[in-house]
């Protein structure tokens, strides 16, 4: 029943560029993430992101490795949407991957994990990928493990 989240890649300051598209840093950090996983056995069955382009971007390469098909835009990931009603989905999708921004993806986690959406239980790293799973013992979220990307 694993959830995959994701912060999208490192990408450029509005003001350089309005689509805040990847840099060549955040192609690679996402790229090195996104190879680890698969390496380690990571498959999901679908990749959604919030339709905002550094998303995309991160979601076509994680898709390229970890599943094999298109990404999907799907609402409620943007960074200032509402976190439970994506929270109440989420109990009926498995192996999936989810991604989106801060402070949204923080917020999820917290409220999946504690009912509440502050404080955070774990800081989000650009390319950066969570994996949440319901502990059968308890019939609650719990984060199975993280990996980041080796900053240069």
């Amino acid at each position: 029943m694993a959830i995959y989240l994701v912060q999208h890649g490192r990408c450029h300051p509005a003001e350089i560029d309005p689509d805040r598209r990847l840099t060549d840093e955040g192609r690679a950090d996402v790229e090195a993430v996104a190879a680890e996983a698969a390496a380690r056995g990571v498959r999901v069955a679908e990749v959604f992101h919030s339709g905002k382009t550094r998303a995309l971007e991160t979601a076509d390469i994680m898709a390229r490795h970890l599943c094999g098909k298109a990404p999907k835009e799907r609402t409620g990931l943007g960074p200032n949407d509402p976190v439970a009603p994506f929270a109440e989905q989420l109990r009926d999708e498995s192996e999936c991957m989810y991604v989106g921004h801060l402070p949204f993806l923080e917020r999820l986690v917290s409220c999946l994990i504690t009912g509440s959406q502050e404080p955070p239980v774990v800081s989000f790293t650009n390319s950066g990928i969570v994996c949440l799973d319901i502990d059968p013992r308890h019939a609650s979220w719990v984060v199975r493990w993280v990996m980041v990307p080796a900053y240069r």
